[in-house]
């Protein structure tokens, strides 16, 4: 069986138009849906981290330029 499909001159017009399964869309969505909730997470658990590390007073900086940058870090 050969399936037919017309798609609407405005429709196609608007730009791009690419076909996917529903089994394809759905797995995107719930792809797009997990990544947003990680790096945010990531984030949170990063800055926690940098500002419990900061309090500890474990933070260096800031410097004038970049030379005295790389001689602090290879100091420790």
């Amino acid at each position: 069986m050969i399936a037919t499909l017309t798609i609407p001159k405005k429709l196609a017009k608007a730009g791009d138009l690419i076909l996917i399964s529903r089994e394809e869309y759905e797995g995107l969505l719930r792809e797009k849906k997990s990544s947003e909730v990680k790096p945010s997470k990531l984030l949170d658990v990063g800055l926690r981290q940098a500002i419990k590390e900061y309090r500890e007073g474990k933070a260096i900086g800031p410097f004038s330029n970049a030379r005295d940058l790389i001689r602090s870090l290879r100091s420790k």
